[in-house]
Formats: C-alpha cells, structure tokens, sequence
C-alpha cells in the first residue's frame, strides 16, 4: 500500500499533539514553541507548523500522521499539511464555549480536502453522562448535508485514538 497521510486538526490545546503520541510508532515530532497569546493562560507551549508521527503498518504500509497548529492565524500552514492527504480527523473541545462553532470552522478550511477524502469526528472533553451531546454534532453536520462518524475521545488513551482512525477508515472504504 505505501505511505497514508492522515491530517489531525483542531482548536489550540484539543490535544492533537497528545493523540498523535498515543498511537505514533516513533516518538513524534513537534514544532513547539513557547505560547504568547492568551492561550499561555491554558498551556506554555502551542504547534506552529505541524507535529508528526507514524504507524507502521508492515513492511510495505505506513501511516504517516501530521497535527496542525490549532490557531487561525496559522492557517497558512492547514492547507500545507493537507496536501496529499487520504483523511481528516476533527478533534473539538467540548467544554470551549461554542464547540460546534469550532467544528463549522475546520469543515469549511478543509472543505476540499473533505470532499475528496473523508473525515471523522472526536469530540474530547465530554463526560459520560454528556454522551446526548454527540447528536448535537450529527445534527449540524446533517444541516450542511456532511454525514461522517462523530465519536468522545480521550486524546491521551491509545484505545480511543486507534477507534477514532478505526472509524475514518471505514468511512474512507465506504
């Protein structure tokens, strides 16, 4: 099969870079630097470029992960990652204050992408007894006539990122 490039994206500090590490092969690479915006109020450092991890699959099959910097201000850097891309994950904040607002924004940068290859969704940040939420994200979704897999996850549990990639490749086979 080769290389697969599979793009994560997401808001500042969703925990893009974290899932990258639970499932990478390789310890991945970031390009971290030191947070100056109100995002150092959350975290002290924040992706500029892109972080990068791998899957081997066997001999002949990697997967080839790449994170995207979180803020709009390095959107530039977006459409440089996709490029070549097979699929898309959304990762949304669920307690941010208008997660679904944050959704609406990276479908409609990686329109293009979606459109030729397929996405799924993981929502971090939702309690157990907030798994009702979920439908909220179908719902809108459903409203711009996108249908994909919508799942909780937990960015830091191997299990839960795996599913995650799991699910877009079914999606991506269908």
């Amino acid at each position: 099969m080769g290389e697969l490039k599979f793009v994560i994206t997401g808001t500042a500090g969703v925990g893009k870079t974290t899932a990258i590490a639970a499932i990478s092969d390789i310890p991945p690479i970031t390009t971290d630097e030191a947070t100056t915006d109100e995002l150092s109020k959350v975290k002290s450092t924040t992706t500029t470029a892109f972080d990068f991890g791998e899957i081997i699959i066997d001999e002949e099959t990697t997967v080839r992960l790449y994170g995207t910097p979180g803020q709009e201000r390095f959107r530039h850097m977006w459409e440089i990652v996709a490029t070549g891309a097979l699929g898309l994950i959304v990762l949304v904040d669920n307690s941010r204050p208008d997660p679904i607002d944050d959704l609406e924004i990276y479908f409609d940068n990686f329109s293009d992408l979606i459109k030729k290859t397929g996405v799924a969704v993981g929502v971090t940040r939702l309690a157990p007894d907030q798994e009702t939420e979920l439908e909220k994200y179908y719902e809108r979704l459903a409203a711009k006539d996108i249908y994909c897999p919508v799942m909780a996850v937990d960015p830091r549990e191997k299990d839960d990122v795996v599913s995650l990639m799991d699910a877009l490749m079914t999606f991506l086979e269908n």
